[in-house]
C-alpha cells in the first residue's frame, strides 16, 4: 500500500480521502539493492563517508540554479511554487516518485549511473542504506545552522557519527488514542503507566469480554521500533565503521516481555493491524484504544469515520514517570545527493522548506505533515483539531508537548532484514504463545547475523 493523504507524520488533506498507509513493507527488498553497501570503502560511510561527501559546499548559494527534487509529499509542488516565485533564478523541479525500497533503489541506481537528482526524500531509517551506498551529502556544515530548530530527539534521526546526512521534515511521535465514550462507558481510566495499562487491559476483560484495550500487532515492526525506543533502547550504534547491536537489550526485552505476557494469557489480543478485521475492531468497540503516532487521527478517518467525535489522544503510558519520553513511527527528511553539482543552492533550499515559516505553514496546509522543526509544531495551520478529535481542540498542542519528550536512535543498513525478521520471529511467538523476550534475542541474532553476511564489521 502507498500513502495517500495519510501515513507517518502527515493527516488528511483537502478534500482528498483518508487512507491507511503502508509501514509493513517498508524496507523489505532493500538487500537487493547492490553490493557497493558491502565495499570495505563506504563500512565506516556513517562514520567518516567518502571524500566528495564530507567536502564542504562548494560556490554561491544566490548563484542561479536548477534543482530537481524527488519526493513523495502530498501536494509538495504548491509548496516549491512558493519558492520558484521567490527564487525565479533558481528553480526547484519535483519529480514525484514512489517510497520505500523502490525510491531507493531508483537513487542509488541513479547515483551510480551519474544522473542521480539534487535533492532527496528520505524516510529516517532509509538513510544508512543511502549513506553506505554514498548517495547523500554531508550536510554537517548546514546543520550547525538549523540545529537549534529540531529537538536532540529529532536530530539524532538524521546524524551518524557525530556527521548529518539529510535535515529533518516530518516527525511522528507516538501517543495513545482510546475511545473515550467507552472508558467512560465502563469506568475505565486512562492509563499514565505501563502497569496501569496493563490494570486497565484486564478491567476491560473482565467487563465484556469480546473487547480487548488493545492488540499487539507481529507485522508492524516500526511500531514495535517506536515502543522500544520509548522504553530507552538503542538498537544500534556505528563507531568509525564497527556496528555495535543491541536489539535484546534490556529496555526492549522489558518491552517485549510486557507484551507478551498479556498477549499469551489472553488480555491483550495478538492480532495484526490493518487488516479488514482490524479495520472493523476499531470501528465496532472491539478494541478501545491503540498506542499509534500523531498521523493516526487520520487512520481514524480512514478506517472508523462513524466514530468521529469519540476518540481523544493522550500521552503514551510511561516507564518512568519522572522523566516522560515517547518514540517516533515513521517520518522524513530532506537529503542532498553527492553528485549534485549545485550543492550550495541546494542547501539553501533545503534550510528553506524545512525552517521557513511559510514553507511549513505550506507543507502542513498542503501536504499534511507533522512538521519536525519545533516552531512549526505550533503553526496556526494546526490550530484546527483533527476531523476525528473535535472534542479535544488542544490536540495539536498537546502533540507538541508530546513530541518534546520523543527520542530516537540510529538506523543500520540492515534495517530491511531486521523488520523482516521481527515479522516473522513474533508472529510465531504470537502462534506459539510462546517468551516475547526469547523471541528478541532471535530477532538479534537475525539482524547480527546478515550485518555480518554483508561484509560490516559488528562489535
Amino acid at each position: 500500500m502507498s500513502r495517500l493523504t495519510t501515513g507517518p507524520g502527515r493527516f488528511p488533506t483537502n478534500s482528498l480521502p483518508a487512507a491507511t498507509f503502508g509501514r509493513r513493507g517498508l524496507l523489505k527488498g532493500i538487500a537487493g539493492i547492490g553490493a557497493a553497501a558491502t565495499l570495505p570503502a563506504l563500512l565506516g560511510a556513517c562514520d567518516s563517508g567518502s571524500d566528495e561527501n564530507v567536502a564542504p559546499p562548494k560556490g554561491n548559494p544566490d548563484d542561479p540554479a536548477n534543482l530537481t527534487f524527488w519526493t513523495w509529499t502530498t501536494n509538495v509542488e504548491k509548496v516549491v511554487d512558493i519558492w520558484n516565485a521567490r527564487n525565479p533564478h533558481q528553480k526547484v523541479t519535483v519529480s514525484r516518485q514512489a517510497q520505500g525500497e523502490e525510491l531507493l533503489t531508483k537513487i542509488i541506481t541513479a547515483h551510480r549511473a551519474g544522473n542521480a537528482p539534487d535533492l532527496l526524500h528520505a524516510e529516517y531509517q532509509a538513510l544508512p542504506v543511502l549513506i553506505t551506498n554514498g548517495a547523500v551529502a554531508d550536510l554537517t556544515s548546514l546543520a550547525g545552522e538549523v540545529r537549534s530548530e529540531f529537538t536532540e530527539g529529532t536530530w539524532n534521526l538524521t546524524s551518524f557519527g557525530g556527521k548529518t546526512y539529510a535535515i529533518p521534515q516530518d516527525v511522528a511521535p507516538m501517543m495513545l488514542y482510546y475511545r473515550e465514550d467507552l472508558f467512560q462507558q465502563f469506568g475505565l481510566t486512562v492509563p499514565k503507566s505501563w502497569d496501569e495499562f496493563a490494570t486497565v487491559a484486564r478491567q476491560v476483560r473482565q467487563k465484556d469480554a469480546n473487547r480487548y484495550l488493545a492488540t499487539f500487532s507481529s507485522g508492524d515492526p516500526g511500531w514495535f521500533a517506536g515502543l522500544a525506543e520509548q522504553a530507552g533502547a538503542n538498537w544500534w550504534v556505528n563507531d568509525n565503521g564497527t556496528w555495535t547491536v543491541s536489539i535484546n537489550d534490556e529496555p526492549t526485552k522489558r518491552m517485549a516481555a510486557f507484551w507478551g505476557g498479556l498477549v499469551n494469557d489472553g488480555t491483550l489480543s495478538g492480532k495484526p493491524m490493518y487488516t479488514p478485521e482490524w479495520n472493523k475492531a476499531m470501528s465496532d468497540g472491539t478494541l478501545l484504544a491503540w498506542p499509534s503516532a500523531v498521523w493516526g487521527a487520520g487512520v481514524l478517518e480512514g478506517v472508523a469515520l462513524t466514530t468521529k467525535g469519540k476518540w481523544r489522544m493522550a500521552p503514551l503510558p510511561q516507564w518512568n514517570a519522572a522523566s516522560p519520553a515517547t518514540g517516533y513511527w515513521g517520518g522524513s527528511a530532506t537529503a542532498i545527493s553527492t553528485k549534485s553539482t549545485q550543492r550550495a543552492q541546494a542547501e539553501k533550499f533545503v534550510r528553506w522548506l524545512n525552517t521557513d515559516p511559510e514553507a511549513i505553514d505550506a507543507l502542513v496546509a498542503q501536504g499534511g505533515i507533522y512538521p519536525a522543526a519545533t516552531t512549526g509544531q505550533s503553526t496556526p495551520a494546526l490550530s484546527k483539531a483533527p476531523l476525528m478529535l473535535p472534542n479535544q481542540p488542544t490536540f495539536f498542542a498537546d502533540a507538541a508537548a508530546i513530541a518534546k519528550t520523543a527520542r530516537g536512535f540510529s538506523w543500520a543498513p540492515n534495517v530491511n532484514v531486521t523488520y523482516s525478521a521481527y515479522s516473522d520471529i513474533l508472529a510465531k511467538a504470537i502462534q506459539d504463545k510462546s517468551d516475547f523476550a526469547a523471541a528478541i534475542d532471535r530477532l538479534q541474532d537475525a539482524s547480527v547475523a546478515d550485518l555480518k553476511k554483508q561484509g560490516f564489521q559488528v562489535k
